[in-house]
């Protein structure tokens, strides 16, 4: 998707295939290489990668809840091991940040050198030098005037962070069995909450004249890096846009970013186009990127938000698939009504029967079209419970596979029956003018489905 050393994605998949590298050359399985080298030498008795949990361990495994309302759920399984499967305790992350907070060192035991810790530990990669960056297996997240280095983690049931904050040599780990409430996850509240007790902070105050210049400049519609591109989960990144726009007092807001109240924030100015949450510390700096496109980071960084083309453009493509998919419902809902009026008056179409036959096939299409649209409706409001992303749905998947084929060839029927209509003499200007829209609708929803990749011919995802 992007030259290497450009963009920062975060991507489980690339956590995973460092492990697996690890386990090639070592010549032992991950969990067993890890266990050996950093676990029993720190005494980390209550931490593994194995999955299922030993025996000696499952009696300790706190119960997982997708929603803190519902039930408990069964051991959760992380496919993408090693990405996010180790099971571990408080105590035994202590240890492992008192570790890294000393280089490497835990009592008598030196698990890295201390110059490959001093190197984990340093800033790697930023996408903009005004914001946090990238180090080798944390993340900065500088706040209330100390750097700190964190990595947070996310399952479906787990919801942890570790921070490090080496200059005063302290180190925070938290995790939740379930996920919180609201816009703001308990984890980060938890940690700004202990920021703001020991170690208060007073941001200086902005001072930008140009502020609502370019706050109108950034405006706009905005993807994220961490996407997918290839499979069908590509829509998410329709679904999923960024809106940044100025407010009318010279702030800036992006939707969805939100506040513990699910209000919008607002960002000032604080230099040229480097924002700072009004009444908070959280920084959004704007930039052009290599090929000349703005784009915008934020406190984050393992992911950028850029610009959306003119073809990914949300707006662009309400303005497409609505009309197409309201023309097209109208052919079909036509067919009946028409249908019924000319029985009640008795009177028939003035069609050959190669016309009837092409007549019969547009509707169909239409009909087609519909159902492919519903059904990708129904598979993707599923996708917000990942559970579902599973073989049970296969059989859907293939279906639409199918239905997608048949939507796409289907349009040059469509485009067939508008030239015969527009040519034919005789017949209503007002019916050749939606024969000829029909087939701009059918056009328009092609390339849609097309464009975002819901005409698929495998299962990966």
């Amino acid at each position: 998707m992007f030259p290497p050393g450009v963009t920062p994605a975060y991507s489980n998949y690339a956590t995973a295939m460092a492990g697996y590298i690890v386990q090639r050359t070592s010549g032992k399985p991950f969990e067993q290489y890890v266990a050996d080298n950093i676990f029993i030498p720190l005494g980390m008795g209550h931490t593994t990668f194995v999955q299922p949990l030993p025996a000696n361990l499952a009696s300790f495994m706190s119960n997982g809840y997708q929603q803190a309302s519902k039930e408990a759920k069964p051991y959760e399984f992380v496919q993408a091991f090693p990405a996010g499967s180790v099971a571990t305790s408080a105590a035994d992350m202590c240890i492992f940040m008192m570790a890294h907070l000393q280089d490497g060192r835990w009592n008598d035991k030196q698990i890295l050198k201390p110059e490959t810790a001093k190197l984990m530990h340093a800033r790697a990669f930023g996408s903009d030098p005004r914001l946090n960056g990238m180090a080798l297996g944390f993340y900065e997240e500088t706040r209330n005037g100390h750097r700190i280095i964190g990595h947070g983690g996310d399952t479906l049931y787990f919801h942890s962070d570790l921070h490090l904050i080496h200059d005063s040599n302290v180190g925070f780990f938290v995790s939740y069995n379930s996920a919180g409430k609201g816009e703001v996850s308990g984890r980060t509240i938890l940690f700004e909450k202990f920021l703001d007790r020991y170690f208060p902070y007073t941001p200086s105050a902005p001072a930008v004249a140009s502020a609502k210049e370019n706050a109108d400049e950034v405006a706009g519609l905005y993807v994220a890096s961490r996407r997918g591109e290839k499979s069908f989960l590509k829509v998410t990144e329709f679904l999923g846009q960024a809106k940044a726009f100025a407010n009318s007092d010279g702030t800036l807001s992006i939707d969805p970013l939100k506040d513990t109240n699910g209000e919008l924030k607002r960002y000032e100015e604080i230099s040229p186009l480097l924002y700072r949450q009004v009444h908070g510390q959280d920084l959004i700096g704007f930039h052009k990127n290599s090929n000349g496109l703005m784009e915008f980071s934020i406190d984050y960084p393992f992911f950028v938000f850029e610009r959306a083309s003119m073809a990914d453009n949300k707006n662009f493509n309400m303005a497409i698939i609505v009309p197409s998919l309201i023309f097209i419902a109208l052919a079909v809902l036509f067919w009946p009504v028409g249908a019924s009026i000319r029985w009640h008056y008795g009177t028939k179409l003035d069609l050959t029967s190669s016309e009837k036959r092409l007549r019969l096939a547009v509707r169909l299409v239409c009909i087609v079209d519909l159902l492919f649209a519903v059904g990708w409706l129904i598979f993707i409001s599923g996708t917000n419970d990942v559970t579902n992303l599973s073989r049970s749905r296969d059989p859907l998947l293939y279906l639409l596979e199918i239905l997608g084929v048949i939507a796409a060839t289907g349009t040059l029927i469509v485009i067939l029956h508008a030239f015969r209509s527009w040519a034919k003499t005789g017949k209503w200007i007002w019916a050749k003018l939606f024969d000829v829209a029909l087939a701009l609708a059918c056009i328009g929803f092609t390339w849609f489905i097309w464009h975002w990749n819901l005409i698929n011919f495998n299962l990966r995802y």
